[in-house]
């Protein structure tokens, strides 16, 4: 029955407009979910478990959430079991996954259960893996979901992350403000890179080694485009075979 109302409701929405192109609201887009997709997935109380969200940024400028506060495509790999054709918002102030259940309820996804996941935005996917420091050498007071960027012998991860600038109004508690930061793991040590001296130190290799071949390949590298690191790494892991 309650299937019933919901389809209902998702032919209301699409009848009612004269677009032949029909564009779905983040709550009808989620009605849509869980009829095609993550009705199938209800009897996994691996992936839903967890708690109820509920957002505690309502007066906060902005949103707590990578990329769009719609949902995303994507997956995600619970205990070793990956849960494909999802729904998935993440937010990265609390560096917390989030999934709908039904039209009403949003579960945050239990983390220590949680491996990886990816989610699609704007025609490219992105993938992130759960970093605990119990599996690294160099301790660094870290744990959470990093983006991987780039993974051979070594690895490079981006970390986004929102805070809340406390510009205080009638009207809002502050805006929420976007940032990322740069690691490399490298023989089971997380290093941040803040500069392209950074890279070279973690990497332990000769300066001037790197400098002719990134002269002699045209690049150029900047925190500012943590992309433009990998360059360097494919030729460090091409050094160490």
């Amino acid at each position: 029955m309650n299937q019933i109302v919901i389809i209902s409701i998702v032919l209301l929405t699409i009848s009612t407009t004269n677009s032949p192109s029909v564009i779905l609201s983040d709550r009808s887009e989620l009605a849509y979910s869980v009829i095609t997709e993550q009705d199938t997935l209800k009897n996994n109380q691996a992936l839903y478990s967890g708690k109820v969200w509920k957002n505690l940024y309502r007066r906060i400028n902005g949103d707590q959430f990578l990329f769009t506060d719609y949902f995303l495509d994507g997956s995600i790999t619970v205990n070793g079991r990956t849960y494909k054709n999802l729904k998935i918002k993440y937010d990265t102030f609390s560096d917390e996954i989030l999934i709908p259940v039904d039209l009403e309820e949003i579960v945050q996804l239990n983390k220590e259960m949680v491996d990886s996941f990816s989610i699609s935005y704007e025609n490219r996917m992105y993938r992130f893996e759960k970093i605990n420091v119990d599996s690294l050498k160099r301790k660094n007071d870290f744990n959470g979901y990093l983006c991987l960027l780039y993974k051979g012998k070594s690895a490079l991860y981006i970390k986004y992350n929102k805070y809340i600038s406390p510009n205080i109004t009638e009207k809002s508690d502050g805006e929420f403000i976007e940032t990322h930061k740069v690691f490399l793991v490298k023989d089971k040590s997380l290093y941040p890179v803040l500069s392209k001296n950074d890279l070279i130190n973690a990497l332990n290799i000769d300066e001037m080694v790197i400098k002719n071949y990134l002269r002699n390949n045209k690049l150029k590298i900047s925190k500012k485009n943590p992309e433009s690191f990998i360059p360097i790494l494919r030729f460090y892991d091409s050094l160490s075979k």
